[in-house]
C-alpha cells in the first residue's frame, strides 16, 4: 500500500472529505466534484445514525434478555433478535451451511468452591476464604478437580518467551505442584515485552496454559488493580457460577486455577518467612529460578458439568469483483455477557452489558446497514460476524478461527468493535493495535479527514489487543484492529475521558450495574462506526490486502496463511 495513493484509488479522495468535520459550504464544493461513486458512499454513510443504534443497545440490554449468557434464553433471543435486524437490512447468511448461525458447543463448568483453603507449612497453618481472599475454578472437564498434599512454588510471571530469552521455569520439575505467579509481563523497559504494553504473556489465559505446560496441579495468579487492569471484584463476578469453554482435547490443563489478592499472597509467602516484595524484586530478572515455599495445599471441588450450545451469528454483504470476491473484510462484535450471577448490594443479579458490549453490536449493525445501501457492493465480500461466548475467553471467535467461512489467506482484515462511546464527540480515537499493520495508514488518514487525531491504545497496560475477538483472528495471520473511543472529548476538561473511562471500570464493569441509560450520548458513536465504514470500504475496495508490520509477531501466521491460500 502507497499511503495516499493507496486510499485514493480504494475508495477516492473526495469521498473521504464527505467525511470530515469541514464547512458546510467546503464539503458542498468537494461534493460536487466527487466522483458518483464517491457521492454515492458518502450518501450511504447517512445510514450510521444514533437513534439507530440506540434502539439495538436498549433492546438487547434489557432485563428480558437475562444479560445474555452462553446457552441460555437469553442468548437465544438475542440470536434471533439479531438475525432478524441482520434480515431486515437485507444481508444474505453468512455461515457454511446457508444458515444464519455458526452454532458451537460449550461445557459449562460450576465449581462448588470451598468456603475455605487451608495451607500448611513452618509449622503453620493459614486458613483463607473464598470470595475475600480467593477464586478458584476448575481447570478441568471433569466432575471432580482435586489435589492433595502439592507443594506451594513462586515461579515469577510464569513466562517463557525465547524471543526475550526469557524462562521462569529454568527447566525445574514443576510436576503436581501449586504455581504462584504474578499477573501481568515485565514491564519496566521498552525493548523487552514492549514495556508498559501488556502482552499475551501477562493474560491470565496465557499464565494458566503455561503452569499446565509444566504439569502444575494448581495455578494461583495474585491479583493487584493494576495488574490486573481491574479491581478484585472483576474477578469475584467474573469467575464464579458457570464457566464455559470449548470441549477440551488433548491440551494439558491443570485440576485448579485461582486467583488470590495481593494481601492474601504475602500472608502464604509470610508463612516461608520470605517477603513477596523481596520475591517479586528477584522475579524482575532473566536469572530467576522458582522458590519453593516449603508450604503445602490441597484442594478438592465437585464440579457440575453441563452442555449447551451458543452460535456465532453471521451476515455477509458478497463481493462485486468477480476475481476479488473469494476474500473477504469481517467486522467483528460479541453478542455475550455473564447472564444472571452473583447479587449486587441492590439485588440485582443481571448482568446486562450494556456498554460491553451492546454497544459494538449496535455499532456494527450500523456500519453494515450504510455498506448494504451503497449502491454496487464492495469488490471484496464483507462478513459482519456477531460472536459468542467472548467474555468466557473469546470463545466465539476462536471457534470461528478454527471453522472459518473464508481461508485465513483470504480474510483481508478484521475490524472489532468491543465497547462505545457513550460521552459523545472526540478530538482522538483509541486504535488498539496501532503500529501493527499496513492498516494504520487508513485510519490515520481518515481520522484525520474527521478532525481527529489516532492514538494507540491509551490504556495500553490492561493489554486489550490480547482481551478482545481481534486476537483470536491475528493467531491466524489475519491483520486484526481494535476501534476503540478516544479520551479528549470536545467541550470538556483534558482528564474528563480518561475519568469516565476509569470509573466505568471501578463500578460498571462486568457488573449488574452496566446498564443502558437514556442519557447516553451516542456522537461519539457515530463518528467511531464512520471510521469502521470508512477503513472497510477502503479495504475491500483495494487492489491488495492489508499486511503486518514487517517482523510482528503475527506476520509469520500471515505468510504461511497466504501460502495455503494460494
Amino acid at each position: 500500500m502507497k499511503n495516499s495513493l493507496f486510499l485514493a484509488a480504494a475508495v477516492g479522495t473526495a469521498m473521504l472529505m464527505g467525511c470530515s468535520k469541514q464547512a458546510p459550504e467546503a464539503a458542498a464544493t468537494t461534493e460536487s466534484q466527487a466522483p458518483a461513486g464517491n457521492q454515492a458512499a458518502e450518501a450511504a454513510s447517512l445510514q450510521i445514525q444514533g437513534e439507530y443504534m440506540r434502539g439495538i443497545v436498549a433492546e438487547i440490554s434489557s432485563d428480558a434478555y437475562e444479560g445474555r449468557g452462553p446457552g441460555s434464553a437469553g442468548d437465544v433471543k438475542a440470536r434471533t433478535y439479531l438475525t432478524a435486524r441482520m434480515q431486515d437490512l437485507g444481508l444474505e447468511p453468512g455461515a457454511a451451511d446457508g444458515g444464519w448461525e455458526q452454532p458451537f458447543d460449550l461445557v459449562g463448568i460450576n465449581a462448588s468452591q470451598p468456603a475455605e483453603w487451608v495451607f500448611s507449612g513452618h509449622g503453620e497453618t493459614k486458613t483463607i476464604k473464598q470470595w475475600d481472599q480467593f477464586i478458584a475454578g476448575s481447570g478441568v472437564q471433569n466432575e471432580r478437580a482435586e489435589f492433595s498434599d502439592a507443594e506451594l512454588v513462586f515461579v515469577g510471571y510464569g513466562i517463557q518467551a525465547p524471543e526475550y530469552d526469557w524462562d521462569d521455569y529454568k527447566g525445574v520439575d514443576l510436576q503436581g505442584k501449586v504455581l504462584l505467579m504474578m499477573n501481568n509481563d515485565p514491564d519496566w523497559d521498552p525493548d523487552l515485552f514492549g514495556g508498559e504494553t501488556r502482552l499475551w504473556y501477562g493474560r491470565w489465559d496465557y499464565k494458566y496454559l503455561s503452569a499446565a505446560r509444566q504439569g502444575a496441579a494448581g495455578v494461583i495468579i495474585i491479583h493487584t488493580s493494576p495488574s490486573a487492569g481491574y479491581p478484585f471484584q472483576v474477578v469475584q463476578t467474573s469467575w464464579t457460577g458457570v464457566q464455559f469453554e470449548l470441549p477440551a482435547g488433548d491440551e494439558p490443563r491443570s485440576q485448579v486455577n485461582a486467583w488470590v489478592t495481593e494481601d492474601t499472597a504475602k500472608e502464604l509467602v509470610a508463612m516461608a518467612g520470605m517477603d513477596l516484595d523481596e520475591l517479586r524484586e528477584q522475579a524482575f530478572n532473566r536469572d530467576f529460578k522458582p522458590v519453593p515455599l516449603g508450604i503445602t495445599t490441597s484442594l478438592a471441588m465437585d464440579v457440575e458439568i453441563e452442555r449447551v450450545q451458543s452460535a456465532n451469528v453471521l451476515g455477509l454483504i458478497p463481493g462485486s469483483d468477480p476475481e476479488l470476491n473469494d476474500e473477504v473484510v469481517i467486522y467483528t462484535a460479541h453478542h455475550d455477557h455473564l447472564g444472571i450471577g452473583t447479587p449486587n448490594d441492590d439485588g440485582d443479579v443481571i448482568y446486562n452489558g450494556a456498554l460491553d458490549n451492546a454497544t459494538g453490536v449496535a455499532q456494527i449493525l450500523a456500519i453494515a446497514k450504510a455498506i448494504k445501501a451503497l449502491p454496487e457492493a464492495p469488490r471484496r465480500a464483507t462478513l459482519f460476524a456477531l460472536v459468542g461466548a467472548e467474555e468466557q475467553g473469546l470463545l466465539g471467535s476462536e471457534y470461528y478461527a478454527a471453522n472459518p467461512t473464508f481461508a485465513p489467506g483470504k480474510i483481508a482484515a478484521n475490524l472489532n468493535y468491543d465497547g462505545g462511546n457513550i460521552w459523545g464527540h472526540t478530538h482522538d480515537v483509541t486504535y488498539v493495535g496501532l503500529g501493527k499493520s499496513s492498516i494504520d495508514q487508513i485510519v490515520t488518514m481518515i481520522a484525520d479527514e474527521q478532525g481527529r487525531v489516532v492514538k494507540p491504545d491509551q490504556f495500553s497496560d490492561k493489554g486489550y489487543f490480547y482481551r478482545s475477538d481481534q486476537f483470536s483472528f491475528a493467531k491466524i495471520g489475519v491483520p486484526a484492529m481494535y476501534l476503540d473511543s478516544g479520551t479528549d472529548f470536545v467541550d470538556r476538561p483534558p482528564e474528563w475521558g480518561r475519568q469516565q473511562q476509569e470509573h466505568f471500570t471501578e463500578v460498571n464493569y462486568h457488573q449488574p450495574t452496566d446498564e443502558y441509560d437514556p442519557s447516553w450520548n451516542f456522537e461519539g458513536m457515530v463518528d467511531d462506526a464512520l471510521l469502521g465504514y470508512w477503513t472497510g470500504l477502503a479495504i475491500a475496495n483495494a487492489d491488495d490486502m492489508p499486511t503486518w508490520n514487517s517482523g510482528d509477531e503475527f506476520e509469520a501466521a500471515r505468510l504461511e496463511a497466504l501460502r495455503t491460500a494460494e
